[in-house]
């Protein structure tokens, strides 16, 4: 079971352990909004599982409550996608289609990818509940991590997490999976120390995707483009983007923690 090592390592007690098979009927039966996207559930899904429910009586972490969300339980799942699914996609189908944050592990191609989101209360129709950004893993080949992927890895256990209330907790998860995606641009795996920090982190992420995109755009309008003073302007401000790229990760780095 791919699943299997990141199960173990979140280290759930038994009596949080439901192991049920979560039938597809479920996402369906949640106002899926598009033709599409039910075909994409039926040919994309092999299976769900519901592994575990995180609750005040099993963890003793207590709920949260706010005018903007309410954490009463995390639900653990896994999901198998067939070979020629969009994961991307059914991914955020399903965090849209349980009421409770979920810590999701999605497999394909025999590797594994965790994804995460916040949810609040909808500002548009009541009692309905949405979720914020989803926060997910590149592809793990959880029999060849690498030193960060290993680090990740060990930094999960429910035991080891701040339990304040389950929102402080499943933030915890949260920015162990933005340090993941720092690691993969710094080298080094680290955790936020603070709020403040974390917040720092997510921002800076936002920024390197950001920047990213616009040098990619840019080189191909470069490479394209005949008229010269056309093509110097755009070289010059490649530069200053990469030039900025290269600020931010130091800023993303452990030692500006």
């Amino acid at each position: 079971m791919i699943f299997a090592p990141i199960i173990d390592a979140l280290g759930l007690p038994p009596d949080a352990r439901v192991d049920q098979r979560v039938p597809k009927k479920l996402l369906l039966d949640q106002g899926v909004p598009t033709a599409a996207d039910k075909r994409q559930i039926q040919d994309g899904i092999e299976d769900m599982h519901w592994i575990a429910a995180l609750k005040p009586t099993n963890i003793g972490v207590p709920d949260y409550r706010d005018a903007v969300r309410e954490y009463l339980e995390i639900a653990i799942l896994t999901v198998s996608f067939r070979q020629a699914a969009k994961p991307t996609r059914l991914i955020e189908l399903i965090h849209r289609a349980i009421p409770y944050p979920v810590v999701l592990l999605s497999g394909q191609s025999e590797k594994v990818s965790l994804s995460l989101a916040h949810k609040r209360w909808s500002q548009g129709e009541a009692g309905k509940v949405v979720i914020e950004d989803i926060r997910r893993t590149s592809p793990l080949n959880m029999e060849a991590l690498d030193a960060q992927e290993a680090q990740f890895l060990s930094s999960l256990a429910l035991s080891t997490l701040p339990a304040a209330d389950l929102f402080v907790l499943y933030q915890a998860w949260i920015d162990r999976l933005a340090g993941l995606e720092a690691a993969s641009i710094t080298g080094s795996f680290t955790l936020p120390t603070s709020a403040e920090h974390s917040t720092i982190l997510r921002d800076g992420l936002a920024n390197h995707a950001r920047l990213q995109y616009e040098l990619t755009t840019l080189r191909n309008q470069a490479a394209k483009e005949k008229q010269l003073n056309r093509r110097v302007e755009l070289n010059m401000t490649i530069k200053r983007l990469e030039a900025e790229l290269a600020e931010l990760k130091t800023t993303l780095s452990p030692n500006r923690a």
